[in-house]
Protein backbone atom coordinates (compact mmCIF):
# COMPACT_ATOMS: atom_id res chain seq x y z
CA UNK A 1 0.00 0.00 0.00
CA UNK A 2 1.49 3.42 -0.86
CA UNK A 3 0.26 5.23 2.36
CA UNK A 4 0.59 4.31 6.15
CA UNK A 5 -3.85 4.45 7.89
CA UNK A 6 -4.08 5.78 11.35
CA UNK A 7 -7.51 4.83 12.28
CA UNK A 8 -9.46 6.53 14.62
CA UNK A 9 -12.56 5.10 16.44
CA UNK A 10 -14.27 7.14 18.96
CA UNK A 11 -16.40 5.08 21.08
CA UNK A 12 -18.84 5.67 24.26
CA UNK A 13 -20.86 2.66 26.01
CA UNK A 14 -20.71 0.48 22.41
CA UNK A 15 -20.07 -2.85 24.11
CA UNK A 16 -19.82 -6.02 21.23
CA UNK A 17 -20.18 -3.67 18.81
CA UNK A 18 -16.61 -2.35 19.04
CA UNK A 19 -15.32 -5.65 19.52
CA UNK A 20 -16.83 -6.58 16.68
CA UNK A 21 -15.03 -3.87 14.68
CA UNK A 22 -11.46 -4.02 16.24
CA UNK A 23 -11.20 -7.80 15.42
CA UNK A 24 -12.26 -6.94 11.81
CA UNK A 25 -9.88 -4.10 11.66
CA UNK A 26 -6.79 -6.88 12.66
CA UNK A 27 -5.67 -7.65 9.00
CA UNK A 28 -5.07 -3.98 8.41
CA UNK A 29 -2.76 -3.59 11.51
CA UNK A 30 -1.05 -6.54 10.13
CA UNK A 31 -0.11 -4.63 7.09
CA UNK A 32 1.46 -2.07 9.49
CA UNK A 33 -1.21 0.23 10.05
CA UNK A 34 -2.12 2.29 13.24
CA UNK A 35 -5.51 1.67 15.39
CA UNK A 36 -6.51 4.11 17.97
CA UNK A 37 -9.42 3.73 20.07
CA UNK A 38 -10.76 7.22 21.71
CA UNK A 39 -13.26 6.48 24.66
CA UNK A 40 -15.24 9.04 25.65
CA UNK A 41 -16.05 7.96 29.34
CA UNK A 42 -17.59 4.70 28.97
CA UNK A 43 -19.39 3.33 32.37
CA UNK A 44 -17.74 1.41 33.33
CA UNK A 45 -14.05 1.85 31.75
CA UNK A 46 -13.16 0.19 29.15
CA UNK A 47 -11.16 -3.03 29.57
CA UNK A 48 -7.42 -2.79 29.51
CA UNK A 49 -8.14 -5.95 27.70
CA UNK A 50 -8.93 -3.94 24.52
CA UNK A 51 -5.08 -2.91 24.35
CA UNK A 52 -4.56 -6.28 23.04
CA UNK A 53 -6.89 -5.01 19.51
CA UNK A 54 -5.18 -1.32 19.28
CA UNK A 55 -2.01 0.55 18.84
CA UNK A 56 -3.34 3.30 21.32
CA UNK A 57 -6.17 3.11 23.86
CA UNK A 58 -6.80 6.44 25.27
CA UNK A 59 -9.72 8.10 27.16
CA UNK A 60 -10.84 11.54 26.81
CA UNK A 61 -14.08 13.75 27.76
CA UNK A 62 -16.82 12.83 26.07
CA UNK A 63 -17.60 14.27 22.38
CA UNK A 64 -16.97 13.18 18.85
CA UNK A 65 -14.94 15.88 17.33
CA UNK A 66 -12.84 16.10 20.57
CA UNK A 67 -12.31 12.43 20.66
CA UNK A 68 -11.27 12.15 16.98
CA UNK A 69 -9.08 15.51 17.42
CA UNK A 70 -7.42 13.52 20.45
CA UNK A 71 -6.65 10.56 18.19
CA UNK A 72 -5.75 12.20 15.50
CA UNK A 73 -2.80 14.22 17.83
CA UNK A 74 -1.28 10.70 18.28
CA UNK A 75 -1.62 9.58 14.79
CA UNK A 76 1.82 8.34 13.05
CA UNK A 77 -0.28 8.00 9.77
CA UNK A 78 -0.16 9.98 6.25
CA UNK A 79 -4.29 9.25 5.98
CA UNK A 80 -6.59 9.35 8.88
CA UNK A 81 -9.40 7.44 8.74
CA UNK A 82 -12.15 7.94 11.08
CA UNK A 83 -14.60 5.27 11.72
CA UNK A 84 -18.12 5.15 14.15
CA UNK A 85 -17.58 1.95 16.58
CA UNK A 86 -20.81 0.73 14.70
CA UNK A 87 -19.31 0.15 11.52
CA UNK A 88 -18.46 -2.73 9.79
CA UNK A 89 -16.69 -3.54 6.82
CA UNK A 90 -15.35 -6.34 4.63
CA UNK A 91 -11.50 -7.04 4.13
CA UNK A 92 -10.06 -4.45 1.27
CA UNK A 93 -13.02 -1.64 1.99
CA UNK A 94 -9.66 1.07 2.28
CA UNK A 95 -8.05 -0.36 -1.04
CA UNK A 96 -9.92 2.64 -3.38
CA UNK A 97 -8.88 4.95 -0.68
CA UNK A 98 -4.89 4.26 -0.93
CA UNK A 99 -5.20 4.46 -5.02
CA UNK A 100 -2.90 7.36 -5.81
CA UNK A 101 -2.70 10.25 -5.83
CA UNK A 102 -2.59 10.21 -2.27
CA UNK A 103 -1.58 13.77 -1.38
CA UNK A 104 -1.95 16.17 0.92
CA UNK A 105 -5.74 17.30 -0.62
CA UNK A 106 -6.94 14.21 -0.46
CA UNK A 107 -10.16 13.83 1.86
CA UNK A 108 -13.17 11.34 1.01
CA UNK A 109 -15.87 9.37 2.04
CA UNK A 110 -17.51 5.64 1.75
CA UNK A 111 -21.03 5.32 0.88
CA UNK A 112 -23.22 4.05 3.17
CA UNK A 113 -25.34 0.61 3.76
CA UNK A 114 -27.87 0.44 6.71
CA UNK A 115 -27.39 -2.57 8.20
CA UNK A 116 -31.49 -3.22 9.09
CA UNK A 117 -33.70 -4.85 5.93
CA UNK A 118 -36.71 -2.18 5.81
CA UNK A 119 -37.55 -1.33 2.46
CA UNK A 120 -37.62 2.39 3.90
CA UNK A 121 -33.60 1.82 4.76
CA UNK A 122 -32.58 1.11 1.36
CA UNK A 123 -34.62 4.45 0.38
CA UNK A 124 -32.71 6.56 3.19
CA UNK A 125 -28.93 5.08 2.21
CA UNK A 126 -29.26 5.65 -1.69
CA UNK A 127 -30.38 9.66 -0.80
CA UNK A 128 -27.96 9.77 2.05
CA UNK A 129 -25.29 8.70 -0.92
CA UNK A 130 -26.75 10.71 -3.44
CA UNK A 131 -27.03 13.99 -1.26
CA UNK A 132 -23.33 13.85 -0.12
CA UNK A 133 -22.44 13.18 -4.08
CA UNK A 134 -23.55 15.99 -4.98
CA UNK A 135 -22.90 18.63 -2.35
CA UNK A 136 -19.73 16.90 -1.31
CA UNK A 137 -20.76 16.89 2.12
CA UNK A 138 -19.73 13.79 4.05
CA UNK A 139 -21.45 12.26 7.43
CA UNK A 140 -19.21 10.39 10.19
CA UNK A 141 -21.14 7.44 9.15
CA UNK A 142 -19.54 7.28 5.84
CA UNK A 143 -15.67 6.81 6.93
CA UNK A 144 -14.31 10.23 6.17
CA UNK A 145 -10.95 9.88 5.86
CA UNK A 146 -7.96 12.37 5.36
CA UNK A 147 -4.66 13.78 4.59
CA UNK A 148 -3.06 14.20 7.87
CA UNK A 149 -1.18 17.34 6.45
CA UNK A 150 -4.56 18.80 5.18
CA UNK A 151 -6.26 17.72 8.44
CA UNK A 152 -3.98 19.57 10.63
CA UNK A 153 -4.00 22.79 7.97
CA UNK A 154 -7.76 23.15 8.64
CA UNK A 155 -7.51 22.47 12.86
CA UNK A 156 -9.27 19.47 12.74
CA UNK A 157 -12.64 18.52 13.44
CA UNK A 158 -14.43 22.05 15.04
CA UNK A 159 -14.98 21.56 18.98
CA UNK A 160 -18.86 21.50 18.30
CA UNK A 161 -21.64 18.77 19.96
CA UNK A 162 -23.14 18.29 16.89
CA UNK A 163 -22.48 18.62 12.82
CA UNK A 164 -18.61 18.28 13.30
CA UNK A 165 -18.83 16.00 10.45
CA UNK A 166 -20.96 18.66 8.32
CA UNK A 167 -18.48 21.53 9.33
CA UNK A 168 -15.46 19.78 8.73
CA UNK A 169 -16.78 18.63 5.06
CA UNK A 170 -17.51 22.33 4.19
CA UNK A 171 -13.70 23.48 5.43
CA UNK A 172 -12.35 20.64 3.32
CA UNK A 173 -14.45 21.44 0.15
CA UNK A 174 -12.31 24.48 0.22
CA UNK A 175 -9.11 22.93 -0.23
CA UNK A 176 -10.46 20.22 -2.40
CA UNK A 177 -13.36 17.98 -3.60
CA UNK A 178 -13.95 14.77 -1.95
CA UNK A 179 -12.74 11.21 -3.03
CA UNK A 180 -16.83 9.82 -3.42
CA UNK A 181 -16.09 6.20 -3.04
CA UNK A 182 -18.68 3.83 -4.57
CA UNK A 183 -17.48 1.08 -1.97
CA UNK A 184 -19.92 0.64 0.77
CA UNK A 185 -19.22 0.81 5.09
CA UNK A 186 -22.07 -0.72 7.27
CA UNK A 187 -24.03 0.86 9.80
CA UNK A 188 -25.85 0.31 12.04
CA UNK A 189 -29.52 1.00 11.63
CA UNK A 190 -30.37 1.46 15.19
CA UNK A 191 -31.18 4.85 15.53
CA UNK A 192 -33.47 4.20 12.73
CA UNK A 193 -35.39 1.60 14.20
CA UNK A 194 -35.69 2.23 17.45
CA UNK A 195 -37.35 5.43 16.67
CA UNK A 196 -39.11 4.93 13.73
CA UNK A 197 -37.85 5.23 10.20
CA UNK A 198 -39.88 8.03 9.57
CA UNK A 199 -39.53 10.05 12.46
CA UNK A 200 -36.05 9.55 11.99
CA UNK A 201 -35.38 11.19 8.28
CA UNK A 202 -37.66 13.72 9.68
CA UNK A 203 -35.82 14.71 12.59
CA UNK A 204 -32.40 14.22 10.61
CA UNK A 205 -33.81 16.70 7.95
CA UNK A 206 -34.61 19.11 10.44
CA UNK A 207 -31.37 19.66 12.16
CA UNK A 208 -29.78 19.87 8.88
CA UNK A 209 -31.67 22.28 7.99
CA UNK A 210 -32.03 23.98 10.95
CA UNK A 211 -28.16 24.46 11.05
CA UNK A 212 -27.88 25.58 7.30
CA UNK A 213 -30.31 28.53 9.00
CA UNK A 214 -27.78 29.17 11.84
CA UNK A 215 -29.39 27.57 14.98
CA UNK A 216 -25.97 26.70 17.07
CA UNK A 217 -24.67 23.32 17.58
CA UNK A 218 -25.40 23.61 21.26
CA UNK A 219 -29.41 24.26 20.65
CA UNK A 220 -29.55 21.26 17.62
CA UNK A 221 -27.89 18.62 20.34
CA UNK A 222 -30.08 19.58 23.09
CA UNK A 223 -33.05 19.14 20.60
CA UNK A 224 -31.35 16.08 19.54
CA UNK A 225 -31.26 14.23 23.03
CA UNK A 226 -34.58 14.96 23.86
CA UNK A 227 -36.30 13.82 20.47
CA UNK A 228 -34.10 10.79 19.51
CA UNK A 229 -36.16 9.01 21.77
Amino acid sequence: MSAQLSIVIPCLNEGEMLIDLLQALQYLRQQGHELILVDGGSEPAPDQSLQAWVDHLLVTEPGRAQQMNHGASVAAGELLWFLHADTRLTPGSEQPMLVPPVDESLWGRFDIRLSGSHLLLRVVERMMNWRSRITGIATGDQGIFVHRALFQKIGGFPQQPLMEDVEISKRLKRHAPPRCLYQQLTTSSRRWESAGILPTILLMWGLRLAYWLGVTPQRLADYYRNHRH
